[in-house]
């Protein structure tokens, strides 16, 4: 008898039906398969981060030009960065360049642009600082191979006059030079015949195109010597005792019988200083904008022409200053004295910075080189001599004049030009670092009258020449730098450029407090004046506030800032300071009794009593 199943015993418990829904798991490639096989379009895969690791890498020298937005513009594909740098360069005629990448540079001629010394070993400091100076010594190192490689392009080249076998140079006379040389050298040399309002003193200007001049009865003028055009003249009506240029051609300075006076380039007034009276001598501190007088009352004044205020007014206690000259190199004053000695001085001390005794007779004039290492002086007692300023001041080599040099001036490359009555004198040394020799002397010139001033011009083999008769342009080849920097003396500026090159220089201007004898000295640390500055601060104050701050606990919520738990934090805090300090100081007490050690003796001394 067969039975009817009941509804419900043939349904397949949840579980099973769970199994059975649950299909097998298929890979991407799989899926991709049998859906193109039905014909539909394959979707896009659940797990797009999975999908990325799998899927085929395209590689990265294969490049698919992208569309433009332009429609028209043709599509050309870029080539890959490493083989454009690995493909040798052609010109438009196809040949292969035999020399690629920039040329190389030698060691020494890199070595004269380094700034950073490469033997002196980096300190043992923290790595960040380390660091630091290793980018900046990598930076240093790039720019003097930078400044080697651009030294190729400087097209003149110094160069002196060389006579035949056996011939003397000094016996040379200006007419013969003349006629050697091309005509815009022969031109540079030229007479002004200006004996009704002489003796001359004369300026050139920082970039050596134009030329102030003033006579000691009252005629001053600026004119570009080049193209020998006239800036301005007047006459003060008053005895002219020196003249200067400040920081460009556009303002000169004139110390006057009285005041001191600022003129522009036309000629007009612009100032009258009457705190420097009775001026005798005038210098100019381009990169500090200070203007030094030297007067007959023995006062050393510094004027800041920036903002038109008295930096300084030292009293050199040594009677009438009429010898004074400038370091090019740390911007310290010379000044000469009537009992032999040469004074250093700087606007930030009151004393000289230091004293030479030089001659026996009171000094004549004085005369740094460019570099600041050599300085030459002569005086009453018809000697010149010339000193080494690096060290302790000696003298190097001396030679007496038959009447003594009354003026002395030195080049850009280290020529010396002495000034004796009405000739002129010019020795030469063995190279731009080295003193001159005073044995033979380089050139000879007699003028028409005794020699008032000279000064040589920058970037120009120019010696001028003021005396009793007017001025006097004399050739010297050698004396000055061939190649001058653009962005610092462009001798060709617009008044734009001027104009702008003043703005930067007032911005970079230097304070007169670093005025100092070895400038590479504000690079470090005075350690002894720095622990004295502490000290007045601590007694000044009554407190050290740079010590160590009382420990302040930091409040804390849900009742952890009662006062009870900030006095056991506080505490907690002190006694972990005291073990620290007791801690130390037993770690120390065994050394100290090691050096208080007494050796042990086999009887013992009355004089033990004595030995402490």
């Amino acid at each position: 008898m067969e039975t009817a199943s009941k509804p419900g015993r043939d349904v397949q418990p949840k579980k099973a039906r769970l199994q059975t829904k649950k299909k097998k798991p298929r890979r991407y490639w799989e899926e991709e398969a049998t859906l193109t096989a039905a014909g539909a379009s394959p979707g896009p895969p659940r797990n797009k981060k999975r999908n990325r690791e799998l899927r085929p890498q395209r590689p990265k020298n294969i490049n698919i030009p992208k569309k433009s937005r332009i429609p028209g513009k043709p599509q050309f594909p870029k080539k890959p960065r490493e083989q454009r740098n690995l493909e040798p360069q052609r010109n438009l005629s196809g040949a292969q360049d035999p020399f690629p990448g920039p040329a190389p540079i030698s060691e020494e001629v890199a070595r004269k642009f380094r700034r950073i010394d490469k033997s002196k070993k980096l300190p043992h400091s923290k790595s960040k600082t380390r660091s630091r100076l290793e980018v900046a010594e990598a930076e240093e190192e790039e720019i003097s191979i930078k400044a080697a490689r651009s030294e190729l392009l400087l097209a003149e080249e110094p160069g002196f006059l060389e006579g035949e076998d056996g011939e003397d140079t000094a016996k040379i006379r200006q007419a013969e030079i003349v006629e050697a040389v091309d005509i815009a050298s022969a031109a540079k040399h030229f007479d002004l015949n200006l004996r009704q309002f002489g003796p001359y003193r004369l300026n050139y200007s920082p970039v050596g195109r134009h030329l102030a001049f003033g006579g000691h009865r009252g005629h001053v003028a600026t004119l570009d010597w080049v193209t020998k055009r006239l800036m301005c003249e007047i006459n003060v009506m008053e005895a002219v005792r020196d003249i200067r240029f400040l920081h460009s051609e556009a303002l000169f300075a004139v110390a006057q019988n009285r005041w001191l006076h600022i003129y522009d380039n036309q000629g007009i007034e612009l100032h009258c200083i009457r705190r420097c009276d009775r001026v005798t001598r005038l210098e100019f501190l381009p990169f500090h904008f200070l203007l030094a007088t030297a007067s007959e009352t023995g006062f050393l004044t510094y004027l800041d022409v920036s903002v038109g205020k008295i930096v300084a007014a030292l009293n050199a206690r040594a009677g009438r200053l009429d010898v004074m000259t400038k370091n090019p190199y740390n911007a310290v004053i010379h000044l000469g004295h009537s009992n032999g000695t040469v004074s250093l001085w700087s606007p930030a001390m009151k004393e000289p910075l230091a004293k030479i005794l030089c001659h026996r007779g009171g000094v004549r004039a004085v005369a740094v080189d460019s570099t600041g290492t050599y300085m030459a002086t002569s005086g009453l007692d018809h000697q010149l001599k010339i000193f080494d300023l690096r060290g302790m001041f000696q003298p190097l080599s001396a030679r007496t004049l038959p009447q003594g040099a009354g003026h002395l001036a030195f080049s850009q490359r280290g020529l010396l030009a002495a000034g004796m009555s009405d000739v002129v004198n010019i020795w030469m040394g063995q190279g731009m670092a080295s003193p001159p020799s005073l044995e033979q002397p380089y050139l000879t010139h007699r003028l028409s009258g005794h020699v008032h001033g000279l000064h040589f011009c920058p970037f120009e083999d120019v010696l001028g020449l003021g005396h009793s008769g007017g001025i006097t342009s004399m050739l010297v080849p050698g004396a000055a730098e061939p190649n001058f920097d653009g962005l610092e003396n462009n001798p060709y500026r617009s008044q734009k450029q001027r104009q702008e090159w003043e703005v930067k220089a007032l911005l970079e201007k230097v304070p007169a407090e670093l005025i100092c004898l070895d400038p590479r000295a504000l690079a470090e640390v005075d350690v002894i004046s720095l622990e004295q500055e502490k000290k007045e601060r601590i007694e000044r104050l009554g407190y050290d506030p740079e010590a160590k701050a009382p420990f302040q606990p930091k409040p804390k919520q849900k009742g952890h800032s009662s006062t009870a738990s900030l006095v056991k934090r506080k505490r907690k805090v002190m006694d972990k300071e005291h073990r620290d300090k007791v801690r130390q100081s037993l770690e120390q007490q065994p050394q100290k009794q090691e050096k208080k050690a007494k050796p042990l003796k086999a009887r013992p001394s009355a004089l033990d009593r004595f030995v402490r």
